[in-house]
């Protein structure tokens, strides 16, 4: 058995996510964030977000805002293969 952790999350206080195992960041606004990690699509909801660390090289992203829900959607990443980044750089 693999004994790397390929994903965490850890919420502080609901206004701190901080993330491991993520691929890259689909969608992000103030109010949704959607990223692919190695577990699945990651669906965060909320209000007033913003990234303050996002380092895709070591696989951690860190949100803060108001966090009401996270939901892992693994539908969402088999749709949506072409990235955030790829299609700000098309």
């Amino acid at each position: 058995m693999d004994e790397r952790v390929r994903g965490s999350i850890i919420i502080e206080d609901r206004t701190k996510l901080t993330a491991t195992g993520v691929i890259d960041v689909d969608s992000f606004d103030g109010e949704n964030v959607i990223l692919i990690t190695e577990v699945g699509a990651l669906h965060v909801r909320g209000g007033n977000f913003r990234i303050n660390r996002l380092n895709v090289d070591v696989g951690e992203l860190v949100i803060e805002g108001e966090i009401d829900s996270c939901i892992y959607n693994d539908s969402y990443a088999k749709k949506n293969r072409e990235s955030l980044l790829t299609r700000l750089f098309k």
